[in-house]
């Protein structure tokens, strides 16, 4: 027993170290080198920070472009999916009530016409990106809310749309609260 007691004490000292001590001061120096120096990319608007870059907001003003849906109310502090399967009665009772809502702010749109996106929540619950398509279908109740032509509101989606990564890594992107404060700034 003695010859693995020693080295079982020595192994779990040189662990707690490494994985304890130096792993997560090395892993805190790389995060002050990239952008918001490891505590997030804030936006500002008016030089007031109005959200994180990377977290989802709620948004429900018909001026502004609504978000992706969120079960856990866009709370970052306990981030998740309602975990219900797609056959769930509650599930699809919530869906409908989101189809519901969103025709009733955009009654142009037909409900065939509504990405999925707007009327599901993201696994994490607080994804800050929609397709160029689902931020395209609220441009006209934007516009009208706001009293600005649908070109200019089109063109401020457009805009703001990111590319995939290296132009092939995923899918193009809007990022919802970065648009809606570019939103705040229209003259």
């Amino acid at each position: 027993m003695k010859k693995y007691l020693l080295p079982s004490i020595k192994l779990t000292i040189v662990l707690v170290v490494l994985l304890g001590g130096i792993y997560p001061l090395l892993l805190a120096g790389i995060a002050k080198m990239a952008p918001g120096e490891g505590d997030g990319v804030t936006v500002t608007h008016n030089g007031k920070v109005v959200g994180y870059e990377q977290i989802g907001q709620k948004f429900t003003e018909d001026k502004y472009f609504w978000s992706r849906p969120s079960a856990v109310d866009y709370n970052a502090a306990g981030s998740g999916g309602s975990n219900k399967a797609p056959g769930n009665e509650d599930y699809l009772k919530i869906v409908q009530e989101r189809i519901d809502t969103f025709l009733a702010h955009n009654p142009e749109v037909k409900k065939s016409e509504i990405p999925a996106e707007l009327v599901t929540a993201s696994a994490s619950g607080l994804d800050p990106h929609l397709s160029p398509a689902a931020a395209y279908i609220q441009v006209a109740r934007v516009a009208k809310a706001r009293s600005i032509s649908p070109e200019k509101i089109k063109q401020l989606v457009s805009d703001n749309t990111q590319p995939p990564v290296l132009g092939m890594l995923g899918t193009p992107t809007v990022n919802v609260l970065k648009l809606n404060v570019a939103l705040d700034e229209l003259k």
